[in-house]
């Protein structure tokens, strides 16, 4: 069945990672740049400050601290105008397509804007940290804590602080179409610091509210307010903070299978490749480089980077001709160490297989992409046998209610265990476990 349409889920990140590795470059730089129109005279910047990105998903406080910095140093003591953010390197859909409304305020379907921030070095760009304290006594309010502190997220909270051993039942939660958090619920009393990321509407008014603190902790005030739009193409650069580059990224794209990394990889692409920072023009480049390895395409429909969305199909086929031909490329090393690694504890080693096949031949032997919604699960990459052959295979499994992920890791030792002089039973094996449940693998042997 390798030919078979499936719904992915995240082994659509081969095809965007692959892609971004070709396009963009293993060395690329996203960069964010500090621009302003007017003089400054004695201190004083006389117009508007602009704080322009171009995607970067790895931006943290820290960063737009430094860029504050910079601006400090520059001599620059005041800004008359206001503090404009401009997102305008990509459009201004924020959200992909058939992406779920209620996933809308978890940390993995975040709003994808050239001009964000990320609480936390996974990069989860464009979400913050909500962290949770019990009071001191039983029925005190909750304490709660913005991380990083912004005025963008407003907190309202009726959560209380129960007895000692009593459920946590806290629930933390942004209301749709605004950046009200709400917190509800109750939180043992005695219990440790809790933290729940939470995704902000418009993630660019965020990262300018960010800056603009960093601005006043160096010394520097805003006359303004803050404001979307697009910068002037006169405007000079002042100050500029640059990513860590595309191949680096690889490490926690993959390893965390981060979702905002892919879609805002794909809008790069777009943008570096056609001039438009979109889902169609970057989709299209990601389509374009699968084909040029020798991906039938005209049998697949990418739909996102990421694979939350469900009208993404693709065939096993398609992604094990993905696998091959990607040896053969310069970058291909990094790009496979970033694959998650089976059963090896380390969560930036093993990422999301880290607690799977562990004690096996398939133990930092195999490495693959894992992919899971509800009703969906896949594991793709390559794995190396008993006889030191390197195979690639991949499984994709469809509207289940039960979980057949433990057969996809009985494959995957299956394969680390097989041996070329008993192929015959290693064969059977996979047969049977294909037969009965109704999985897709294809190439393995």
């Amino acid at each position: 069945n390798g030919g078979r349409r499936m719904l992915p889920a995240s082994n659509t990140k081969l095809f965007s990672s692959t892609a971004a590795m070709d396009v963009l470059g293993p060395s690329y730089r996203f960069h964010t740049d500090v621009l302003a129109t007017g003089p400054v005279h004695r201190g004083t910047l006389l117009g508007s400050l602009y704080l322009k990105g171009y995607g970067d998903p790895t931006a943290l406080q820290s960063d737009y601290a430094g860029l504050a910095k910079q601006l400090a140093q520059s001599g620059v003591k005041r800004v008359i105008g206001d503090l404009v953010a401009d997102d305008t390197y990509f459009d201004h859909v924020r959200l992909g397509d058939s992406w779920a409304w209620d996933d809308e305020p978890f940390y993995y379907s975040a709003q994808i804007s050239a001009l964000t921030l990320a609480p936390d070095t996974d990069y989860d760009s464009g979400t913050a940290i909500v962290e949770s304290r019990p009071g001191t006594t039983v029925g005190a309010p909750v304490k709660l804590t913005l991380v990083p502190a912004n005025g963008v997220l407003k907190l309202v909270s009726s959560a209380k602080t129960g007895a000692a051993g009593s459920s946590n039942t806290l629930s933390i939660e942004r209301e749709h179409g605004t950046n009200v958090v709400r917190v509800t619920g109750s939180v043992p009393l005695g219990a440790s610091v809790g933290r729940e990321w939470v995704t902000v509407w418009e993630p660019q008014l965020y990262a300018a509210d960010v800056f603009r603190r960093a601005l006043a902790a160096e010394g520097i005030s805003v006359g303004g307010r803050i404001k979307s739009a697009a910068s002037p193409t006169t405007a000079r650069v002042l100050a500029r903070d640059e990513s860590m580059t595309v191949g680096e990224l690889m490490n926690p794209f993959m390893k965390l299978s981060n979702n905002m990394h892919a879609e805002t990889l794909v809008k790069a692409m777009g943008a570096v490749a056609e001039a438009e920072g979109s889902w169609s023009a970057g989709l299209g480049v990601v389509t374009d480089y699968a084909q040029s390895l020798g991906v039938d395409t005209s049998t697949i429909r990418l739909s996102d980077g990421s694979g939350l969305s469900r009208k993404v199909n693709v065939t096993a086929d398609s992604i094990t001709d993905l696998l091959i031909a990607a040896q053969q490329e310069p970058w291909w090393q990094q790009w496979y160490d970033a694959l998650p690694i089976a059963g090896n504890a380390d969560r930036f080693t093993g990422g999301t297989l880290r607690s799977r096949m562990r004690n096996t031949p398939a133990a930092n032997n195999l490495h693959g992409k894992t992919g899971s919604l509800t009703g969906v699960t896949s594991l793709s990459g390559y794995v190396t046998n008993a006889d030191g052959r390197k195979l690639v295979f991949s499984m994709i499994s469809n509207n289940y209610l039960v979980s057949p992920r433990s057969i996809e890791d009985a494959v995957g030792v299956t394969l680390a265990s097989w041996s070329e002089q008993a192929a015959i039973p290693a064969v059977s094996t996979l047969r049977t476990a294909q037969t009965t449940c109704d999985l897709e693998w294809d190439k393995a042997c």
